[in-house]
């Protein structure tokens, strides 16, 4: 047993309680794709754009995310290291998400430097760190919540890059490509990719929480 994990800890999940979880996160996704149509179907003159639901859905996934990470880190202070890179991860990414934003209305490259601000100390931080990383993640690595942030991460940022590429949407629609498509593929892959990334951290954070507890149990 890694040394991070207190004796005893309670791992185990009661089958309702895992049923009634996954309905939850069945019906979060089943609501973005709903939001999506509904996007698609009544406002054409703003679907996948930056003010479209797709993306504003984007940035409150990643926002509900990065809140999570930091009680995680901050309130119930269990895997500090591994939740700060996380927190590095999605932080970044919701900077990202608001490119256009920033680059119109502060400066051009401001998403740049604000990522770098971020990622630099808390990478910094985690390096200076690293023992006590690596016996975080050994637990962390075993879990429900680790495996679905892995499938989020390579959704959103590998899948979802080679899928909405145009060479693709014009290999498949030839004369009648249209530059939607190939936005609508990218963009709700990604968003789906944020969505297994918060529900991995809605577990992690639940997981963390049972760590606390037992710890203070103990």
């Amino acid at each position: 047993m890694p040394p991070y994990l207190p004796p005893g800890h309670p791992w185990p999940i009661s089958f309702r309680a895992t049923c009634l979880r996954a309905t939850l996160y069945i019906l979060l996704i089943a609501a973005l794709a709903q939001g999506v149509y509904v996007e698609a179907l009544h406002f054409p003159e703003v679907r996948f754009s930056e003010s479209g639901f797709t993306e504003l859905a984007q940035t409150a996934v990643l926002a509900l995310s990065t809140l999570l990470l930091l009680y995680v880190r901050v309130g119930l202070r269990e895997l500090p290291q591994v939740s700060l890179l996380l927190l590095a991860f999605v932080a970044s990414s919701l900077v990202r998400e608001q490119d256009v934003h920033l680059d119109t209305y502060v400066f051009d490259g401001a998403w740049q430097l604000l990522v770098t601000l971020i990622i630099l100390p808390m990478l910094f931080r985690v390096i200076r760190e690293r023992q006590r990383f690596v016996e975080e993640f050994a637990s962390y690595a075993n879990s429900f919540s680790f495996g679905l942030f892995a499938a989020g991460f390579l959704t959103t940022y590998v899948f979802s890059r080679l899928y909405g590429r145009s060479a693709l949407w014009e290999a498949i629609l030839a004369e009648r490509y249209v530059r939607t498509f190939k936005d609508a593929a990218e963009e709700v892959v990604e968003l789906l990719g944020y969505a297994l990334i918060l529900i991995a951290v809605i577990e992690l954070t639940l997981l963390a929480r049972r760590w606390a507890l037992a710890r203070r149990a103990g």
